[in-house]
């Protein structure tokens, strides 16, 4: 992944995500520091799940082969690449009885991590008797065009030009379309299932291919989170909401402590005392990589407040955010903002209590989300780094500039903010799906900052919102467990419910078909 540091003042502006990885910036100056996922593979959260290095494991890996794009006839465009896909028919009814077919749409890194953490899909297959695939998304993971090649794939715009969305979701249509023919399953019908990212394609999937699948979940889908749909000082709001929640002294040490660390910074001797008071290894340091390192921790936190104990990220206790906050506000460190502050930052980066210092300059992506950086300067511009004077994070603007700047720089091309309200709607999001669209759940945690570009209320009688007040990132999509709260567990239901709606009129108008 891209690396720069940020060196001297703070400043930070966040454009978020492989819906998970962090490129953060500084406010009219245009720094860019990649905050990255952790090293451990996030492992499953339910008891008593079979194991994916058994032979029996959760799914099989298979590839398919894709045509370079779908869009073109060009004689580049027929050039093809091994797509990865997951498959389970442990539970599938089969093609003699139209058994159903559960479609994950792949996010921005490996499949198989997405696979791990999307136990809602495993634990209704058998419910439905579904067939359960998960896509890889093109230029991640083991589903790398030009000859499989990573570093011949990502070397320049030209071969990158082959990343977007709409390519992915053609992807996504060709090969479960071949798929259904080879199994001689094509009347059975499909559900597609995503998160964050993979949300925003599950929904698009829908409206764009409505003949492929019959609904769509799509859970923490910021798809109205786009330039002049959403404002950018939204995403930084409901984080320092989220913490402001638990505790006001939790809220005032963070929101005060980033002067201090610049304070302490520009003292002699003072990178040395940030080092020890935070642990951090003796590689490298500066105000600016630990102010990083730290926003990375209660922005991830605050994405994945979950009411288990989870693993997705980085292990974590229930209501990580709780936990950090209890560390704040706990009495026995005194005055000692920094200790305060690394006590609540081990609740995200050292739970397990193994780690014995913390590197600012840790390159690793181990989930292969460099691919983002791209999608992030051509069509993904989601401006979620404003922060107003009650920002629990610096106040700073989003400023378009500093992003095409950067691209400039970075790719030599220049982002289209537009493209994706024009390509799949946005604008007027009400008064237009009310009239074609279909089949569509959108669940939202409001304790997950994403949900500032979500759909929070009904478009239509078939187009519905699930809205959870406690709700973080996509938590009705990951294994259920004895310890779910009530509320997740009726999210689930109604759910359920509307899927087996949806899989119920499509029986009988096969019924009809036929007869």
């Amino acid at each position: 992944m891209l690396s720069i540091r940020i060196m001297g003042t703070w400043s930070i502006s966040l454009w978020f995500l492989p819906l998970f990885s962090l490129l953060a910036s500084g406010n009219s100056s245009a720094h860019f520091i990649p905050i990255r996922f952790p090293t451990r593979i996030a492992q499953f959260q339910a008891e008593n799940k079979v194991s994916v290095s058994t032979p029996n494991g959760l799914y099989k890996e298979k590839f398919f082969t894709q045509i370079l794009d779908h869009f073109n006839f060009n004689p580049k465009s027929y050039q093809t690449f091994q797509q990865r896909y997951l498959i389970n028919d442990t539970f599938w009814g089969g093609p003699e009885k139209n058994a159903p077919i559960f479609l994950y749409s792949g996010n921005e890194g490996e499949i198989e991590w997405f696979a791990q953490n999307t136990g809602f899909m495993f634990d209704n297959a058998p419910r439905f008797k579904a067939l359960l695939v998960f896509i890889e998304h093109r230029f991640y993971g083991k589903s790398m065009p030009f000859g499989g090649n990573k570093d011949v794939a990502y070397s320049n715009s030209s071969t990158l030009g082959y990343l977007s969305s709409t390519q992915a979701l053609a992807d996504y249509a060709t090969l479960i379309t071949d798929l259904k023919k080879n199994l001689s399953a094509t009347d059975s019908p499909v559900v597609v299932f995503g998160g964050s990212y993979g949300g925003m394609l599950a929904a698009w999937f829908r409206l764009k291919y409505p003949h492929v699948t019959i609904g769509a979940l799509a859970s923490s889908a910021p798809i109205l989170g786009f330039v002049n749909l959403t404002s950018p000082y939204s995403f930084t709001r409901i984080i320092t909401q989220d913490f402001r929640n638990e505790s006001e002294n939790c809220y005032k040490v963070i929101k005060g402590s980033w002067q201090q660390i610049e304070d302490t910074a520009s003292q002699k001797g003072g990178l040395e005392k940030l080092r020890k008071s935070f642990k951090i290894c003796k590689n490298y340091i500066s105000a600016g990589a630990l102010e990083s390192w730290l926003s990375t921790a209660w922005t991830y936190t605050a994405m994945t407040d979950y009411p288990t104990p989870s693993n997705f990220l980085n292990p974590m206790p229930a209501y990580p955010v709780k936990q950090m906050c209890k560390a704040i506000d706990d009495p026995t460190t005194g005055n000692d903002t920094f200790a305060k502050l690394h006590s609540a930052a081990s609740v995200y980066r050292n739970y397990t209590g193994t780690a014995t210092c913390f590197d600012l300059d840790d390159n690793s992506d181990p989930h292969g989300l460099g691919g983002w950086t791209w999608q992030a300067c051509t069509e993904m511009i989601l401006p979620t780094g404003g922060s107003d004077e009650e920002s629990i994070f610096p106040a700073s603007e989003w400023d378009y500039n500093d992003r095409a700047t950067f691209c400039k720089s970075y790719f030599d091309i220049e982002p289209r903010p537009d493209w994706i309200p024009i390509e799949f709607g946005g604008h007027n999001i009400k008064r237009v799906l009310r009239r074609f669209g279909s089949n569509i759940i959108f669940f939202n945690g409001l304790r997950d900052p994403w949900s500032s570009g979500g759909v929070l209320s009904d478009i239509s009688k078939s187009i519905v919102a699930i809205v959870a007040e406690e709700g973080a990132h996509h938590v009705d999509l990951r294994f259920a467990t004895s310890e779910d709260p009530t509320w997740l567990q009726e999210v689930r239901k109604r759910e359920i419910k509307i899927i087996a709606q949806w899989l119920s009129e499509y029986y009988q108008d096969l019924a009809l078909t036929y007869s």
